[in-house]
C-alpha cells in the first residue's frame, strides 16, 4: 500500500469511530464546554502550556481529534485556534463543543501533509498530543509540514505515549513483562477492532493502520527540520488508556514523554 492508501483507510475508520465516541462522551463534553474557562487538559499539559505561553498566541493543533484540546487551549487565552484532523466526522463534534462554548476555533479538515500553504508561517505554536503520531506514516514529511506553519521562533509541543510501549501488547502484559514486538519494526500494524479507547468494546470494523516511530525519529525529525529541542522529559504514567495492566506495575517502562523544540528565527 501507498502512504496516500494507508492515510485514506484510517480516514474511513475514524469516521466509523467518531458515531462511538459520540454516544460515550459528546453530550458531557458539550456541557462541560458551556462553562467559561473549560478545559481538558491536565496538570502536565496545563503547566508546559503556561510555561511556553498561549495567551494571545495563534496556535494549531495537528490531528485534534474532536478538538477538545484545542478549545482547552483557546480558553487558556490562546487568540486564535486551528484545529486540523482527517475525520471530518470527529471535526463535527469539535464545531459542536465551540458552538456550546462560543469559544472561536477553527476546523480544517484533510491530512496533515495536505494543509494549504496559506497557513504556512501563521502559528506561535504547534501542538501535538496523545496518540496522533502513529497515524502519520511518514514522520520526517510531518515535520516538515510543522515547521512551515511555524513563525521563526514559534515553538512546537508534543505530549504523547512513548515509543517504547510498542513492545507490548495491549491488556496482555505481564510481570515480568511479555515483550511481543520490536522497536525497531518498519512496517505498520493492522488494526480492526473498532478504536473505541473510551468504551474498551472490540467489533469488526474497517481497518486503520498505526506507525511506529522511535524516539531517535521524533527528535531526530525535529532536529533536521530547524526544530531546536528545549525539553524533553519522560513520565512513568499512560496518557493513552491503552496499557492500563502496565501503569498498574510498580516497576514500569517510560509510559509517555514531553517534547519542547522551537524553530530558528
Amino acid at each position: 500500500m501507498k502512504a496516500q492508501d494507508y492515510i485514506e483507510a484510517n480516514r474511513q475508520s475514524w469516521d466509523e469511530a467518531a458515531p462511538i465516541h459520540a454516544r460515550l462522551n459528546l453530550a458531557k463534553l458539550i456541557e462541560s464546554f458551556r462553562k467559561p474557562g473549560y478545559s481538558c487538559l491536565d496538570e502536565v499539559e496545563t503547566a508546559i502550556l503556561e510555561r511556553i505561553g498561549v495567551k494571545g498566541k495563534a496556535v494549531a493543533q495537528l490531528c485534534c481529534n474532536n478538538g477538545r484540546e484545542i478549545l482547552s487551549v483557546v480558553n487558556m487565552g490562546a487568540a486564535r485556534g486551528v484545529g486540523f484532523d482527517l475525520s471530518a466526522a470527529f471535526l463535527d463534534q469539535g464545531r459542536q463543543m465551540a458552538a456550546a462554548g462560543s469559544i472561536p476555533c477553527e476546523f480544517v479538515q484533510g491530512s496533515v501533509y495536505d494543509i494549504p500553504a496559506a497557513y504556512d508561517g501563521q502559528f506561535d505554536l504547534v501542538t501535538v498530543t496523545i496518540g496522533a503520531v502513529g497515524w502519520l506514516p511518514d514522520i520526517s514529511g510531518f515535520f516538515a509540514v510543522t515547521a512551515r506553519l511555524l513563525k521563526p521562533g514559534g515553538h512546537i509541543f508534543i505530549y504523547e505515549m512513548h515509543p517504547v510501549l510498542v513492545l507490548f501488547e495491549p491488556g496482555e502484559e505481564k510481570n515480568p513483562l511479555d515483550v511481543r514486538y520490536s522497536y525497531f519494526m518498519t512496517e505498520p500494524m493492522r488494526d480492526d477492532s473498532g478504536l473505541d479507547y473510551y468504551g474498551g468494546t472490540r467489533r469488526q470494523s474497517k481497518p486503520n493502520y498505526w506507525f511506529h516511530h522511535k524516539l531517535s525519529d521524533i527528535i531526530g525529525g525535529c532536529l533536521s527540520h530547524d526544530l531546536a529541542l528545549e525539553s524533553f522529559v519522560e513520565y512513568d504514567f499512560d496518557i493513552s488508556g491503552v496499557h492500563k495492566a502496565l501503569g498498574e506495575q510498580a516497576n514500569r517502562p517510560p509510559m509517555s514523554y514531553t517534547l519542547v523544540a522551537r524553530k530558528g528565527v
